[in-house]
């Protein structure tokens, strides 16, 4: 049992300490710097004195984080646009605040994508915008294409979609195509302004512009893309009247290219990904004595396959040490029907539980975020005690893995990894420990 608790102790410091490295404000402070009127961020400089004006806007889960940071490397006097999933901290002088919705938008995503609009529209070819972008940005702002697209008929699209059991990326190119805020669409608002977009992204590094739905990239998706995907995972029987009759008569606009005059005068930087909380993930884990491997080959896996095969290959990995620890990073699906209180992370982990039972083995899976789902919980943490544990207490590990009702069970157990929101998003962190 010591051994048991041991591992979990070791496995909640790990996820802890990857937070912390990969944290924002030292992000900023290595790849940001504004000194004598000149901005560098990582390899682009911009001189103050050749604009008129500097706007910035920031949204996505970790919009307040790096707009102090931004604002700790140059200073104040800077005005713009925020958008955030919870109230700041405090409120910097001469920024327009707005809290969106998230999973889902609500009527203030929409009162934010309107004037977010309305501010870039009014910039000319001598200003500066600075977008800083970070996930869930996608339901933070908001404004449908198409006017007869009403506010609930809105969130019932995004509910179909985010419990489809799509992808990210495949989510968020049918996002693109049907709001006036992203797959680019900010870019062609802001243009011919100089642009440059700061990004902490929670999406793979192969796909940037899934990123907050890719607001101010080219965007690589296609309305034949968004056909094919909504086919796939037969979403159109659930979308609402109006999103439906847009693709039974196939009326959606395409997102602007690459050879879109929007993006001639644009640059982007990520300066943080999911690789700087698994890379300080995998050191720490060294650490602790363990011979540590990192796999992400199941990146946006079905979270049951996902689980098999990481098993597996820490079984494998086990064989050959007296210490062994996986680290996956990215995320996993969950098809979701009539779910109860949890997430993807807590899912994934409940379903190893069941397979790790009386083996010397603990299982960390958690949002860098600090949300899992619709759960208070970052994620959960189990080991081979934890269904015996949970039927002790009286509970049904079975029933909830089957109603997606793992947070209630985790609590319980006092599983539940419980950090609140972290003011960054990096996706989704796992990590596995053998003895």
């Amino acid at each position: 049992m010591s051994d048991s608790r041991d591992m979990r102790a070791i496995a909640r410091d790990i996820f802890q300490n990857a937070l912390t490295q990969a944290s924002i404000p030292s992000a900023f402070a290595r790849h940001i710097e504004f000194e004598r009127g000149v901005l560098r961020v990582c390899d682009d400089l911009y001189h103050f004195a050749s604009y008129s004006n500097v706007f910035v806007v920031s949204f996505g889960k970790a919009a307040h984080s790096m707009l102090e940071a931004l604002q700790a490397r140059m200073g104040s006097g800077l005005q713009g646009i925020v958008v955030g999933v919870v109230d700041p901290p405090s409120q910097l002088h001469g920024f327009r605040y707005f809290i969106g919705g998230h999973p889902l938008p609500t009527a203030e995503s929409v009162c934010a994508g309107e004037a977010t609009l309305r501010a870039l529209e009014a910039q000319t070819q001598s200003s500066l915008v600075i977008f800083l972008l970070s996930g869930g940005g996608s339901s933070l702002v908001e404004k449908p294409i198409d006017d007869e697209i009403s506010l609930p008929e809105l969130i019932q699209t995004y509910r179909v979609l985010v419990h489809s059991g799509a992808p990210i990326a495949e989510i968020n190119a049918i996002r693109k195509h049907l709001s006036a805020t992203k797959g680019g669409r900010l870019a062609q608002a802001a243009a011919p302004a100089q642009q440059i977009s700061i990004m902490v992204s929670d999406v793979p590094d192969t796909a940037l512009d899934a990123l907050a739905s890719g607001p101010t990239m080219p965007d690589t998706s296609s309305v034949e893309d968004c056909h094919r995907i909504v086919a796939h995972y037969n979403m159109l029987p659930d979308f609402p009247a109006s999103v439906r009759e847009l693709f039974e008569k196939h009326a959606l606009e395409e997102t602007p290219k690459s050879d879109d005059s929007a993006f001639v005068r644009s640059r982007w930087w990520p300066i943080l990904s999911n690789v700087s909380a698994r890379d300080a993930a995998a050191e720490h884990a060294a650490l602790h004595r363990f011979a540590v491997e990192i796999d992400n080959s199941c990146d946006d896996w079905d979270h049951a396959r996902a689980a098999d095969y990481l098993l597996g290959r820490l079984r494998e990995l086990r064989n050959g040490v007296s210490r062994a620890c996986l680290i996956s990073g990215g995320e996993v699906t969950v098809k979701v029907t009539n779910g109860g209180t949890g997430g993807r992370n807590q899912q994934f982990a409940l379903y190893c539980a069941e397979k790790i039972a009386g083996e010397n083995i603990a299982i960390l899976s958690a949002g860098t975020d600090g949300i899992d789902g619709n759960s208070p919980a970052a994620g959960a943490l189990v080991d081979g005690s934890t269904i015996s544990r949970a039927k002790d207490w009286g509970l049904d590990p079975g029933a909830a893995l089957a109603h997606f009702d793992a947070f209630p069970l985790f609590e319980k157990l006092g599983d539940a990894i419980l950090t609140g929101p972290t003011g960054n998003n990096l996706r989704d962190l796992r990590i596995l420990l053998a003895y």
